[in-house]
This record gives C-alpha cells, structure tokens and sequence, in this order.
C-alpha cells in the first residue's frame, strides 16, 4: 500500500493508501505540474511543463515539450517505468498530457491523461 496523491485523510481517519498501479499514475502527474524550484529540498524536481504552456504556440514549442516532458519523466521515474510516448496539447486554457507507459514489473502498457486549466 502507498499514499494517495493528492494527500488526505481516509474514511477511517487514517492517511489515505492506494495500489501500485494507482500510485505510479500519481507519480506520473507530479512530475509533470511541479515546477522546478517549487520544492524546498529537490529544487531539480518537476519537468517545467506550466510554465511552457504560456509560450507562443508552435511546432518547436510543442517538441520542447514533448521532449523535457519525457525527459523530466525519464529522470524521476526511470527507475520505476518505461516511457513509451507523450503527447501534449493546449486548447484554449485546458492543457492535455497524455504518458504511454509500462510499469518495469508488469508487460502491460498503461496510458494517463490529465487535463489543467491553465487560466
């Protein structure tokens, strides 16, 4: 069992616990909307994804994203998962980050997709 992310407090008053799978999804979404320098002991941690969505859009703008995104995803979680693709889109002010994954103990390819409203 492992904590849930966003952390709080269960029905039986107790911290909140998830599965493995559950877990490395949200893994997943921290890496991709934690801004570097937002954590007091990991000033590295995140990929800097909210911050390139205020760019002008262009092609070169979306492969830098594609590109630190799943760096960013391969540093932290390597270790734990095998990045298959990412895609990433902004329409309006909803950003959409879709990670094709495989967990390193399972064979099985898993897809997450989060969406933030950016505005």
């Amino acid at each position: 069992m492992e904590l849930d992310f966003p952390f709080h407090i269960d029905r039986g008053g107790r911290t909140a616990g998830t599965d493995d799978g559950d877990h490395l999804r949200d893994l997943i979404e921290q890496v991709l909307f934690t801004t570097p320098g937002e954590r007091v002991n990991r000033p590295d941690f995140g990929s800097g994804l909210l911050q390139l969505v205020f760019a002008p859009n262009s092609d070169e703008l979306a492969a830098t994203l594609q590109f630190t995104v799943q760096a960013s995803l391969q540093q932290w979680l390597g270790d734990r998962i095998e990045i298959g693709s990412v895609e990433v889109g902004n329409v309006d002010s909803t950003l959409r980050v879709v990670v094709r994954y495989r967990p390193l103990r399972s064979t099985e390819e898993r897809v997450a997709e989060f969406t933030r409203s950016v505005a």
